[in-house]
């Protein structure tokens, strides 16, 4: 497949993007090849287009299914593996942040329930003891929060992110970084 100048500049800029986010080049250039195309696309075909190699590609296609960011596809006629990702950028959103949470949030809450629960937490200077717990305690809010927000339907939370800093208005509360 031939990208247009547009599709590699975006195909480009989302490996790019991918490793300031901690996933590897190919994987996420794979998976905005399989968005931006809109149809679904086999091992081969990717590794051409991309100029990678085909083991490479194999292991970013299994890393995106763990993520659960594409699914096997099948064409008519074609017996080798076919992928696609989904076109709806909100699902993929919505999936990108309850893998991010189950992966990195929530080994990090066990972790600091756990400091919190052992015997040796009270030989921790209180400063450390109201830090460990303030940490728990705001990433449990926001896990909380975070899970509230993706039950939400995609037009409620569109809704609910345009507004932004202006929810402050209707709590009738001060300036954005306030306790008040």
């Amino acid at each position: 497949m031939e990208l247009t100048p547009v599709s590699q500049r975006f195909v480009l800029h989302w490996g790019e993007m991918g490793t300031r986010w901690g996933v590897n080049r190919t994987v996420a250039q794979i998976h905005a090849l399989l968005y931006i195309s809109g149809r679904a696309m086999c091992a081969e075909e990717l590794a051409e287009t991309l100029n990678v190699a085909r083991s490479n590609v194999s292991n970013s296609l299994k890393e995106l299914q763990g993520w659960k960011l594409i699914r096997n596809a099948h064409v008519l006629g074609d017996r080798r593996d076919h992928f696609e990702t989904s076109g709806d950028v909100w699902e993929l959103f919505r999936i990108i942040v309850a893998e991010r949470q189950r992966r990195e949030i929530e080994p990090t809450l066990q972790v600091l329930r756990e400091c919190m629960d052992s015997p040796d937490f009270s030989l921790e200077s209180p400063l450390a003891q109201q830090r460990i717990k303030n940490t728990w305690q705001f990433m449990d809010t926001l896990t909380a929060w975070t899970r509230e927000m993706l039950r939400l339907s995609t037009s409620t939370l569109s809704k609910v992110l345009k507004m932004g800093a202006g929810i402050q208005k209707l709590l009738g509360r001060g300036k954005p970084g306030t306790d008040d």
